[in-house]
């Protein structure tokens, strides 16, 4: 007979011709099974992390009223309008300014916002008109002003009544309900909304003002960033960008965790299909080893062999990652569809993006190149004679070095689907670590089974015997089982108590407002007239107003800075604290606090200013404050958490120097909503306090939690399946050889229950291994990512539910082994020993 392929056939051609019957091999199907399912999983993960996150942004440009703000000491040129309109953006123009406002014979200070008609872009302006019911609206027409509730109780005013502001009389049309805030977040005063054109005729925007201008910008991404990288080119010098992402200190903490948690979920589902993938890819090139040695056996050259193996699995891998794509979107909408918490109502609207599901299907088809690549290169030299002796399918060890490729590969995804390389190392080294401890577990287990096997019940000393017989395959077996199971742990267990312990840093007795300017003989009256209102968790803090004038003996002055910031910072004021007790919400990360009696002034700083200035322990910082001047050395450097919404400095000075320094205080505290008209009666009583109100920034940051909260019960529920693929792919890995031992051990006479025990041992002692390895590694996994990526101090890892986990994680995987030995048990040993 001659085989005729290597000149009247091509390998495609003839891969396409024996497809069909390709199709028909369980391992094949099981690996493109296994990459549609990576793909659905990880396009579907992806999908709904990129929408939430874009949410999660939205959210925050809701906060400032537009996609993109600049801040400006004076109106910007008109070409930044111009550029705006070029690129098809919404814009709107707005002044922020304080003045006083009066009516009734009483007078009060207000944080007024002037604004354009199309004022605002993003985040709605809730008003209540004089028939109580709320609306959306702009900003007033001419002659008309909005006043939050604390202003209309302080001017002791009602819509539809007049109030002057600025000189103008001005009509109430109604009580802010809800704004977005301005660039700082935090109303010093009452607000008031009034038409910019009023703020222009009453000449509050002249020269000398204290009005601070903004240009904001609305429309798609793309422009959005196109218009971002233009401005920054073009900024004048007074002027700097105000984007979400970084909208305010305290709510930075709260979008940054909450893009880690997302990218972290769908870098997890993604290492989950990964793996399902390569044992499914191990699996089917050692079905075809017989299979490419007849083909030589027959003529064929390696590279037809090799060339005919690579198209058989290429035309259905990409049909499957096109499947797939459909598949993850259909999801990720219904998804949406049921679980209208994950996004904001603003965010509802928008089109599901689909660049997510088309990346999963890259990243499927680049993970099955690089997880099959070496086990099926290597059958290129699997020799004829291969068809006659199993021991001649060895093959060179230069062919180990294709193992790199998975290695390449997985690294590769981890960076491209975290974005952050402190993310990607912690997973990195969790995994690593996880695979290095079960690899160890297994070797001694292994060790102890050969060495105290004798005395075992004969039908377990059957299950313990095949590990040890299989020691390769079982290393992959449980290193491949315990890389799902940490992931999985990781996914169902740590994020959720991670996520519970960031929820618990915003409880409800949270700090919601603040006090400015209180003087030392205050702090007492001040303190219990709060007490009578029903104020808890006060705390106060001295502060100072000075400039940071010299680093190291230079003057800032005349200093070049890389960043701009650093040059902005550098003129501004400085606000400086000081405390003997250390600060609650602050870490040392270097360096000593300072000491009770310290001869020489100390300072301690932010890491915040450390990375902006470029410091370093040692260093000498000269400050003015008023007539006086400080040098102080850099003694210490902190981590300031401030999403703790506490009273917090970056800038603090050791407290033998700073007491002396002319100073008031800032105090917080919370106060359950509906007191504004006691609010009021204390401000009159007080008239040289400032109450700031952050109710707006706690309701925020509590936002993103929920949101983060609700994706990531679907993220896991979609990570199950690829779990479960993993679990049914491992498992599978020694079907072959357990069903030719099987066969063989009931033609010797074994019975079927000692088969069973043997099957519950060998799958029991896997399980063990895995699930307990994983337990560990996804514990201390958790404790990495809570300490060095999301900056969780207090988090423990909740070891119940990772012990349960671990048991029925045990149960599982014994359950599913002795399910797989059914078939085995029922099929007659001749027919099992013919395959």
């Amino acid at each position: 007979m001659t085989f005729r392929v290597t000149g009247g056939m091509s390998g495609p051609r003839h891969a396409l011709r024996t497809l069909r019957r390709e199709w028909r091999l369980p391992e094949l199907r099981t690996l493109i099974g296994a990459l549609l399912l990576s793909v659905v999983v990880l396009g579907a993960v992806a999908t709904l992390a990129a929408r939430v996150q874009r949410a999660v942004l939205m959210s925050a440009a809701e906060l400032i009223g537009g996609d993109l703000g600049i801040n400006a000491a004076a109106p910007l040129p008109a070409e930044f309008i111009r550029h705006a309109n070029a690129l098809d953006l919404r814009t709107s123009a707005l002044a922020e300014f304080p003045s006083v406002a009066f009516a009734n014979d009483r007078s009060q200070l207000l944080q007024v916002v002037a604004a354009d008609a199309a004022w605002p872009l993003r985040g709605k302006l809730v008003i209540a008109g004089r028939g109580g019911a709320d609306g959306t609206m702009h900003a007033p027409p001419a002659g008309e002003v909005y006043l939050d509730h604390r202003a209309l109780v302080a001017l002791d005013v009602e819509p539809g009544q007049r109030v002057q502001v600025g000189g103008m009389h001005l009509v109430v049309a109604g009580q802010i309900e809800q704004q977005p805030g301005g660039g700082d977040l935090v109303a010093l005063a009452p607000r008031a909304v009034m038409a910019l054109a009023d703020a222009k005729s009453a000449g509050l925007l002249g020269t000398g003002s204290r009005a601070r201008h903004r240009l904001l910008v609305a429309g798609a991404v793309t422009p959005v960033d196109a218009y971002r990288t233009w401005a920054k080119a073009h900024l004048p010098a007074d002027a700097r960008l105000v984007t979400p992402e970084e909208v305010q200190q305290r709510l930075a903490v709260a979008f940054d965790r909450a893009g880690t948690f997302l990218r972290l979920a769908a870098l997890l589902a993604a290492l989950l299909a990964g793996i399902a993938v390569a044992l499914s890819a191990q699996r089917y090139a050692r079905r075809k080893t017989d299979e490419i040695a007849l083909l030589r056996a027959l003529g064929a050259s390696s590279r037809f062999a090799f060339g005919s193996l690579a198209w058989t699995l290429a035309v259905p891998a990409v049909l499957a990652a096109l499947a797939g794509v459909g598949v993850a979107l259909a999801l990720a909408a219904i998804a949406f569809a049921y679980a209208h918490a994950l996004l904001p109502p603003a965010a509802q609207q928008a089109p599901l993006p689909l660049g997510p599901a088309f990346a999963a299907a890259g990243v499927g088809l680049a993970v099955l190149v690089g997880f099959a690549l070496p086990p099926l290169t290597k059958l290129k030299s699997v020799p004829p004679v291969a068809v006659f002796r199993q021991s001649a399918t060895r093959v060179p060890r230069r062919y180990d070095l294709l193992y790199l490729v998975p290695i390449i590969v997985a690294l590769g995804l981890i960076a491209l689907q975290t974005g952050s390389w402190k993310l990607a190392g912690v997973l990195a080294g969790s995994l690593a670590g996880a695979a290095v401890m079960t690899s160890l577990l297994t070797l001694a287990v292994l060790w102890l089974v050969r060495r105290f096997v004798a005395r075992l019940h004969p039908a377990l000393r059957l299950g313990a015997s095949a590990l040890a017989r299989r020691r390769a395959l079982s290393l992959v077996q449980s290193c491949a089982i315990t890389l799902g199971l940490t992931a999985l742990l990781l996914l169902a267990v740590v994020a959720p108590a991670l996520l519970d312990n960031w929820r618990r840093e915003l409880p409800p007795d949270t700090p919601n407002w603040f006090i400015v300017n209180v003087q030392d003989a205050q702090r007492t009256p001040v303190h219990d007239a709060l007490a009578k209102l029903g104020a808890t968790r006060f705390n106060d803090m001295p502060v100072a107003v000075g400039k940071l004038i010299a680093i190291n003996g230079t003057d800032v002055d005349r200093m070049t800075f890389n960043d701009r910031e650093a040059r902005q910072d550098a003129d501004r004021q400085v606000r400086f604290s000081w405390s003997a007790m250390f600060p609650p919400a602050n870490r040392i990360i270097a360096g000593q606090w300072f000491a009770p009696d310290a001869r020489n002034a100390e300072v301690s700083l932010d890491v915040a200013w450390i990375r902006r200035f470029d410091l370093h322990l040692g260093d000498r910082l000269a400050f003015l404050i008023g007539d006086n001047r400080i040098d102080a050395t850099l003694t210490s450097i902190r981590e300031v958490d401030w999403s703790r919404f506490d009273v917090n400095f970056f800038v603090m000075l050791d407290p033998a120097h700073g007491a002396t320094l002319p100073h008031t205080w800032i105090a917080s505290f919370h106060l359950p909503s509906g007191h504004a008209r006691e609010l009021a009666t204390f401000s009159r009583t007080f008239t040289n306090l400032s109450l700031i109100d952050v109710d707006a920034l706690l309701d925020r940051a509590r936002q993103i939690v929920a949101q983060v909260t609700a994706a990531a019960r679907w993220v896991l529920a979609f990570s199950l399946l690829a779990g479960a693929l993993v679990l049914a792919a491992a498992l599978t890995m020694s079907a072959a050889e357990r069903r030719h031992e099987a066969a063989l051990l009931r033609t010797l006479g074994a019975r079927r229950h000692q088969l069973r025990m043997a099957a519950l041992c060998e799958f029991g002692m896997l399980g063990a291994i895995s699930g307990f390895t994983a337990m560990f590694a996804a514990a201390l996994g958790g404790l990495w990512l809570a300490q060095s990526v999301f900056r969780i101090r207090a988090f423990t890892p909740p070891w119940i539910p990772l012990i349960v986990a671990a048991i029925v994680a045990t149960v599982i995987v014994a359950a599913l082994g002795l399910a797989g030995t059914r078939s085995v048990l029922r099929t007659s040993p001749l027919l099992l020993l013919r395959r």
